[in-house]
């Protein structure tokens, strides 16, 4: 599994209505938007008793991870179980499809869902709950706007509205209650050997101070 490049940036709404008017002339919309409008994600983090993501990511941990549900626009039909590291500054995920039942026995307090051989990602998960004690944490739910260029496998999305929830029980349910997170809007481009000069200019990459930003982090902090 090959790592990906991940850079982070605060815009403003003017930042973002020009660099999305600039980068369309060269990026493509994700195929996965549907259209001008993007699409809002819903993720589900886990974390143990001692906040144990939270503190690792505040002390700039080198190497960390991170376990999540995740569906799109409301859809529970297709929820993934997805495993984030960062390890040498780069970023590795993992996915894996997990069936709304299992999803809703899993926010239960049903573990053993998880103890399926041929699924290496759940039974990962499954140990860690058992030994780690990772349990479901905290909602968090955002609108993305998404774009791909194809040299260098670029991927640029602008992220708003971020908001966030601690009723985890709730998190299949699409008329759950969140509340405002961040005002900010986080630009973030991944790629994986090389940024082209062409994406790089047209977001002005030179000049703008990198961040950290968490949205699971800021999501606890609330």
């Amino acid at each position: 599994m090959n790592g990906r490049h991940e850079l982070k940036y605060h815009i403003n709404a003017s930042d973002y209505a020009q660099l999305r008017m600039r980068l369309q002339t060269v990026a493509r919309l994700d195929e996965n938007v549907g259209d001008d409008d993007g699409y809002i994600i819903r993720s589900l983090y886990f974390d143990n008793y001692s906040d144990k993501a939270v503190v690792e990511k505040l002390s700039g941990l080198s190497r960390r991870e991170k376990f999540r549900l995740r569906y799109y626009n409301d859809d529970t039909s297709l929820i993934r179980l997805e495993k984030k590291s960062k390890e040498n500054r780069l970023t590795y995920k993992e996915s894996t499809v997990i069936k709304a039942a299992q999803c809703a026995a899993l926010l239960a307090g049903e573990y053993d869902c998880l103890k399926t051989p041929d699924e290496p990602l759940f039974m990962e998960l499954y140990t860690k709950i058992r030994y780690q004690n990772l349990r479901p944490k905290s909602i968090v739910e955002y609108h993305r706007e998404a774009y791909t260029y194809h040299a260098g496998n670029v991927r640029v999305t602008f992220d708003s509205n971020i908001r966030t929830a601690n009723w985890v029980a709730g998190f299949l349910n699409r008329h759950m209650t969140t509340i405002p997170a961040a005002k900010t809007i986080i630009l973030e481009i991944k790629y994986d050997g090389f940024l082209p000069d062409i994406i790089s200019d047209i977001l002005q990459i030179g000049w703008r101070n990198q961040t950290e930003f968490s949205k699971y982090v800021v999501g606890r902090l609330v």
